[in-house]
């Protein structure tokens, strides 16, 4: 009896490898750093193209989609969340209408999109106000729920051919992991899970702003290449993941981070004169360890995209990827903002419409 249950467990265990290794042959999309460019199986992004003589392949226009796993957790503060038909708020209806929306933001020339599995402010800009969300527990055991939703994105993504930044952490939510450990084993477990999933499309970002309001130690600027170098010291069939941190806008990262990044991510937040884009990227670039890399904008809350001096253009200019971040003001609508929470995914207010379109003149799609 003890033979033939051990022939069992043996049998179930191959099937369950097989599964694994079936589905992770099955993947579609490969991303790929060369010195300051991006490919996508092995083929440069945007391969080709020019705009107005400045050089587009190589680069990730992107858009900070931070909230497509977001719930809260909280009873007391979920209400608040709740979409304007049906008066309740449901994660799955907001990962379903994500997923549904992202061929039309691929057809645009976007290739690239920020998710953050503590997600970013709901609101905005404004201080937490009780909401718990987060993938992880006390602990930093990952929740199901979480990684269910996370795995239907960077399924989709992985399909359409698409690469997915992968925040880690948010401040704000840092503090729910209960200790330094807590969060070293969250860094552990989310690392795992996209190798054994044998995701290739994941850039991964270790917290969004490094430098602002985090409770551990080991999530702030001094330390944050601990973490860096953790997670690229992590492999899984001979491949390991690209990854990086940020910092709050206008912010020069710092020689720790730019040493031990496989691509550098700025933010243009606050960033009025688009000359200070050209500044600051010649300013990382000028950074004691610097070595050819990609620089990308992954957050900037400059609009105004017709302009021939917006943050986007700019960028382009200063040949640095750029990214959207685009959140409702307290008197506008539900279509406004991808960042605040009910989010309408779609390419539908003025200030989305502008974006995409700029983006699909720029990259020639």
């Amino acid at each position: 009896m003890r033979i033939l249950a051990l022939l069992t467990n043996v049998l179930i265990l191959i099937f369950i490898l097989s599964s694994v290794s079936c589905s992770n042959s099955n993947r579609k999309t490969v991303v790929s750093i060369v010195d300051d460019q991006f490919y996508i199986n092995g083929e440069l992004t945007y391969k080709g193209r020019t705009w107005q003589g400045n050089k587009i392949e190589g680069l990730l226009f992107n858009s900070r989609m931070v909230q497509g796993t977001f719930d809260d957790l909280n009873p007391e503060t979920r209400d608040r969340f709740a979409y304007p038909d049906t008066k309740v708020w449901d994660a799955n209806r907001n990962t379903t209408e994500f997923i549904a929306a992202m061929p039309e933001w691929k057809r645009n020339g976007l290739l690239g999109f920020t998710l953050n599995l503590q997600g970013g402010s709901p609101i905005g800009y404004g201080n937490p106000m009780g909401w718990i969300n987060s993938a992880f527990d006390k602990n930093g055991n990952l929740l199901p729920s979480y990684m269910d939703r996370l795995e239907r994105i960077v399924d989709r993504a992985d399909q359409l051919g698409m690469m997915v930044i992968l925040g880690y952490f948010y401040f704000g939510q840092d503090q729910l992991l209960e200790s330094e450990v807590a969060v070293v084993n969250a860094v552990d477990n989310v690392t795992n899970w996209v190798l054994k999933k044998g995701y290739r499309n994941i850039l991964v970002e270790i917290n969004n702003e490094c430098n602002i309001l985090y409770d551990h130690e080991i999530l702030q600027t001094q330390r944050i290449h601990e973490l860096i170098e953790r997670v690229k010291s992590s492999e899984g069939n001979g491949y390991r993941l690209l990854v990086s941190t940020s910092y709050g806008g206008g912010f020069v990262p710092l020689l720790n981070v730019v040493k031990t990044a496989d691509y550098i991510l700025l933010h243009g937040n606050g960033i009025k004169n688009s000359s200070d884009i050209i500044k600051l990227v010649e300013a990382t670039r000028r950074v004691d360890g610097y070595k050819p890399t990609p620089i990308v904008f992954n957050e900037d809350d400059h609009f105004n995209f017709a302009s021939d001096t917006s943050n986007l253009v700019t960028a382009v200019r200063a040949y640095s990827s750029w990214g959207y971040f685009d959140y409702r003001l307290k008197d506008e609508g539900f279509e406004e903002g991808y960042q605040s929470v009910p989010v309408d995914w779609g390419i539908n207010s003025k200030r989305k419409i502008d974006f995409f379109k700029k983006v699909k003149e720029i990259s020639g799609n």
